[in-house]
C-alpha cells in the first residue's frame, strides 16, 4: 500500500513520520485483496490548527484511503499529534470493516429469493 504524508504549518519530524507509518500501514492487512492489485493508497495530512488556543496546541489529522469505487475518509482532532493519528487509525479501521461487508458481500439475484 502506498502512503503519502503531508504536514501543513507543522514540521514533520522523522519520529512523526515513522509513527504515522507504524499506525496506518498495518491497515493494509484488512485490505489485502485491493493491496495486491496495487489499487489501495493512503493520503495523510496533519496540521496544527492554532498556536494560541486557550488549552494549548490543537492538532488536526485526516486520512483518505482510496479503494476501488470508494474513498474512505477519517478526521480527528486532539491536543496531541499522536492522539490525533491514533484517532484516524481507529476511524479508518471501522470504515474499512463497513466497506468490506458491502463490497465483498455476494449480490443477491431474483433466483436466490
Amino acid at each position: 500500500m502506498k502512503l503519502s504524508i503531508r504536514g501543513v504549518g507543522l514540521d514533520l519530524t522523522p519520529s512523526i513520520k515513522t509513527y504515522i507509518e507504524n499506525r496506518l500501514l498495518p491497515l493494509s492487512k484488512l485490505i489485502e485483496k485491493f493491496n495486491e492489485l496495487g489499487e489501495a493508497e493512503i493520503w495523510c495530512e496533519i496540521k496544527r490548527t492554532t498556536r494560541q488556543h486557550k488549552s494549548g496546541n490543537v492538532f488536526w489529522a485526516a486520512a483518505d484511503l482510496r479503494l476501488p469505487r470508494k474513498m474512505l475518509r477519517a478526521e480527528s482532532t486532539s491536543d496531541d499529534a499522536r492522539a490525533a493519528i491514533d484517532g484516524i487509525k481507529d476511524k479508518l479501521r471501522l470504515e474499512i470493516e463497513k466497506y468490506k461487508t458491502v463490497f465483498l458481500m455476494p449480490r443477491r439475484t431474483v433466483k436466490d429469493r
